[in-house]
């Protein structure tokens, strides 16, 4: 039998081109098939959404929502640079921000990803749940945050994590085992026969005490570093946060009242309004998304979920 080919034609393409389209008896070649489009319509809901949302607001929106176990990574560069690849240079953006924290320094990468491409245009971090630790620290580095009722900050205390005898994994407070190393050597220093002071100051490390310092050091640091930049108060805010007296809980909800009071810029927006409604239920969308290990990174045109 000979070989059957189909016909071409040249067809115009927006841009004024020319281009082969399909091969003649094909159906529209850029339809979806209907599972295909099934399977991903939780996609294309949110997606819409965020189109709808970056057209009210006439700025770029672009998503980081992680599951409740999945904490910031140097892997998720790779979200980033996807959520970044067509957002125009000076161009002003909304991060809509969910995380319990994770690494100081990755926490810094992907901030300064997303401050490079923002340039002298707005950052604004959207909060509509929480961005604790290491995202606290991704907020100081916006031009605004735009809070409700439901939103909240956390702490600048890094977690230290190990596993304990039963192999169950535990977090460290850096800055409350500091504490206590200066409540006990001051104890000590008042009354050197204190037996208390003396039994707790001989349980404390001398190098896991210098590995703790050097971790709040580099919290502080990244903290005081984004205040700098934004013109603010970058010494008493970063005190402030690092207050274990004022937030005795590393997870201790600080709300949007608290954070303006700190100096910060905030934009409250009633919980009930359609603004608000909207963020809201992209929020709910995205975190449905996600497994417990597992961080969404979402925009109009990108779509990526990491495991960690």
């Amino acid at each position: 039998m000979g070989e059957v080919k189909g016909k071409k034609q040249k067809v115009t393409d927006p841009n004024g081109g020319e281009q082969e389209a399909g091969v003649e008896g094909t159906a529209n070649a850029s339809t979806k098939t209907p599972m295909y489009e099934a399977i991903h319509a939780p996609r294309y809901q949110r997606q819409s959404l965020i189109k709808n949302i970056e057209e009210k607001h006439r700025r770029r929106l672009i998503c980081y929502v992680a599951g409740k176990c999945a904490g910031i990574d140097r892997d998720d560069a790779v979200g980033f640079m996807e959520l970044l690849h067509n957002v125009a240079s000076e161009s002003s953006v909304d991060l809509l921000l969910h995380t319990r924290g994770g690494d100081v320094d990755a926490a810094e990468k992907l901030l300064t990803l997303v401050q490079a491409t923002v340039g002298g245009a707005e950052l604004r971090m959207i909060i509509p749940d929480f961005a604790k630790s290491a995202g606290t620290l991704m907020a100081l580095g916006a031009d605004s945050l735009i809070m409700s009722d439901c939103s909240e900050l956390g702490t600048i205390d890094p977690q230290i994590w190990s596993n304990d005898d039963d192999g169950h994994e535990i977090g460290h407070s850096v800055l409350s085992y500091l504490d206590a190393f200066q409540i006990h050597s001051e104890a000590l220093r008042k009354n050197p026969e204190d037996p208390v002071a003396r039994l707790m100051l001989s349980k404390i490390d001398p190098t896991t005490l210098r590995k703790y310092e050097a971790i709040r050091n580099r919290a502080r640091n990244f903290a005081e570093d984004q205040l700098k930049r934004k013109g603010r108060n970058f010494t008493r805010i970063p005190a402030a946060l690092m207050d274990t007296t004022r937030w005795p809980s590393h997870g201790q909800m600080i709300k949007w009242q608290d954070v303006k009071d700190l100096g910060l810029p905030v934009d409250y927006v009633q919980p009930r309004s359609a603004r608000w409604l909207d963020y809201w239920r992209l929020y709910c969308l995205l975190r449905l998304a996600v497994e417990d290990k597992q961080i969404i990174f979402e925009s109009s045109f990108a779509s990526l979920i990491l495991n960690h």
